[in-house]
């Protein structure tokens, strides 16, 4: 029996979108990877991309004339606490985006495995959990350090994990502490790929979807540095550019609707890890609503409903992972 280490990926950190107050940063995801494999490969993906659902159906072969047994891995991305700049988590709790999987139609409970690490790389997991002080605040902008005990602060402080907060006065400390760590967590199960057979696996998830109170590459013009960086993520082109102005000009400054960006992130390169090419690659993104704009990176994408566009390819090697820009209409 052939053993191997899988990982459905979550590969990518807090991805940076604008920074300014009222932004929020996207946190990008992805599908299933694996460490290198000769005999499992993809025989088709569907990927389903909104700003509300991911979802991915996978039909895998193992190639093989043995048993493939794995432990299969969903790392979440990693969530560095900040008080700076927000995080976009849609459910403030260990599985902050909802991630469910099927294997062949059948649910799959995966056991969840959490690290703290400090900012200088020092996991202080241990020394969390031993002084009471939950690893993944998600909920949390500040908390209460009053009941741990001065050595456990003093190292936590050394490590660079706190940041103690103070009074108005600028000196009096509150009791309350800054987190300044960053969460890695991962879920877990144990599966097989039958020798020379098919498997088929969905995971579903909400997307962390970043955005901003505004439409920014339009703020800032054609020339300037964001533009550019719009035209190489999102490839930003002059219809949807023409498109997203005359929205802009159109809306009534008192009912609106007030347009805004949303962004969403994928790692889709971590698909070149299985054996051979994805023979069969569907992507459907869906833009939600009529009024709202989308654009992202493809070739022969067509535009196949109301709110959706589709890309089909064969033998697919993914070169590029895929950013999503929408520019929403808000009421």
């Amino acid at each position: 029996m052939l053993r191997y280490l899988l990982a459905f990926g979550l590969l990518a950190g807090s991805t940076g979108g604008a920074t300014a107050n009222d932004s929020v940063a996207e946190i990008g995801a992805g599908g299933l990877v694996l460490g290198r494999s000769d005999v499992v490969s993809i025989e088709s993906e569907t990927l389903y991309l909104s700003m509300d659902q991911v979802r991915v159906d996978y039909l895998f072969r193992n190639n093989s004339a043995d048993d493939v047994e794995t432990i299969v891995a969903f790392p979440m991305p990693d969530i560095a606490f900040n008080p700076y700049e927000g995080n976009s988590i849609p459910v403030e709790d260990d599985n902050f985006l909802g991630f469910t999987v099927e294997v062949d139609g059948m649910p799959v409970t995966p056991e969840l495995q959490q690290r703290a690490v400090s900012a200088g790389g020092i996991d202080i997991t241990g020394l969390l959990t031993g002084a009471g002080v939950p690893i993944a605040p998600y909920d949390a902008y500040e908390i209460d350090m009053s009941g741990v005990a001065p050595a456990d602060l003093a190292t936590m402080k050394a490590a660079g994990a706190v940041e103690m907060a103070v009074a108005t006065d600028g000196t009096t400390p509150t009791g309350m502490a800054y987190p300044r760590w960053t969460v890695e967590s991962a879920y877990h199960w144990t599966m097989t790929f039958p020798a020379n057979a098919e498997v088929k696996v969905r995971h579903t998830y909400t997307p962390a979807v970043g955005g901003a109170a505004g439409v920014f590459f339009l703020m800032e013009g054609a020339g300037s540095a964001l533009y550019a960086d719009y035209e190489k993520r999102y490839c930003i082109d002059a219809p949807f550019v023409n498109g997203a102005k005359r929205r802009l000009e159109s809306a009534d400054a008192d009912s609106g609707p007030y347009y805004t960006e949303s962004w969403l992130s994928y790692v889709l390169t971590t698909g070149a890890n299985w054996a051979g090419p994805i023979k069969r690659f569907r992507l459907v993104v869906d833009k939600g609503s009529t009024g709202n704009l989308v654009s992202f990176c493809g070739e022969g994408v067509s535009k196949t409903g109301p709110t959706t566009f589709e890309m089909v390819k064969d033998d697919f090697w993914p070169e590029r992972d895929l950013d999503v820009l929408f520019i929403v209409a808000n009421r």
